[in-house]
């Protein structure tokens, strides 16, 4: 099976770069550990969650925020405990590309939001319900059904993953069709695509490559660009557009002249 059959979309490859700047497992991992508070609230933002800023940071440092709904407090606090989870297991070597590394972040990300956590959908309670994904005017996305056990789906995922890490040697094009191949197929009730970008920051960081953050002013181009990703099956843009949120984004399109999509 080819790469793009696996995943259920394609990409101009020609167009990724080649060359990302590397550091020690130490380095990445102390930047995103600094990083954190501003990682945790682009996420929680992208989700339309309205904590601001100073709000998150005080969350944080373990203060509560009044005024607040308990939901979107614990959802911010998920984001917290995923990302330490996460940065803990970069820096012990133990990050795995596997669904045990997957649903195990999932558990954190999702917890008490999602319909189920830390299971694909089908491995609980619930088989029949089959959530899909907004894409304003033009409708909706609905993934595989929901299936008593997860056959399908664990079957896509085993396929998918298996032909990545086959076909996708660089570190940087792994880790962005990972996350857009978990946002596609929906292999969860809820955060899919916030878990799908730990799995990508867990491949990057473990690669030496600086994690990649959805800047907060940059979520509406991230929706719009998600949206078209949905309908077109075509990860080119996208690509090119974690591209641009990595912090080494100027040097990446220096060291990879003609490679930008842009």
């Amino acid at each position: 099976m080819t790469l793009f059959s696996a995943l259920g979309f394609h990409w101009d490859r020609s167009l990724v770069p080649a060359l990302l700047p590397t550091h020690s497992v130490e380095r990445v991992a102390f930047r995103f550990h600094r990083m954190l508070p501003e990682f945790v609230w682009d996420a929680s933002v992208l989700e339309g969650n309205p904590f601001t800023f100073p709000e998150v940071k005080t969350l944080l440092d373990g203060v509560t925020i009044g005024g607040r709904k308990i939901s979107d407090q614990e959802q911010v606090l998920n984001l917290a405990a995923s990302s330490r989870h996460l940065l803990a297991l970069v820096k012990a070597g133990k990050f795995a590309l596997d669904k045990a590394t997957f649903t195990e972040l999932h558990g954190l990300v999702a917890r008490n939001e999602a319909l189920e956590w830390g299971l694909f959908r089908g491995e609980g309670k619930e088989t029949s319900y089959t959530p899909d994904v907004g894409l304003g005017e033009h409708g909706r996305f609905t993934p595989l059904a929901t299936v008593a056990g997860a056959p399908e789906l664990n079957r896509v995922f085993a396929m998918g993953l298996q032909t990545l890490q086959r076909e996708a040697e660089h570190p940087f094009e792994k880790a962005a069709a990972f996350f857009l191949f978990g946002a596609l197929q929906q292999f969860f009730f809820d955060g899919n695509k916030r878990t799908s970008r730990f799995m990508m920051n867990g491949i990057l960081m473990s690669a030496g490559i600086d994690a990649i953050s959805v800047p907060a002013a940059k979520a509406q181009q991230f929706n719009e660009s998600m949206v078209r990703f949905y309908l077109k099956k075509d990860a080119t843009e996208m690509m090119a557009f974690l591209i641009e949120c990595h912090p080494d984004a100027q040097t990446i399109h220096q060291h990879n002249p003609g490679r930008s999509a842009d």
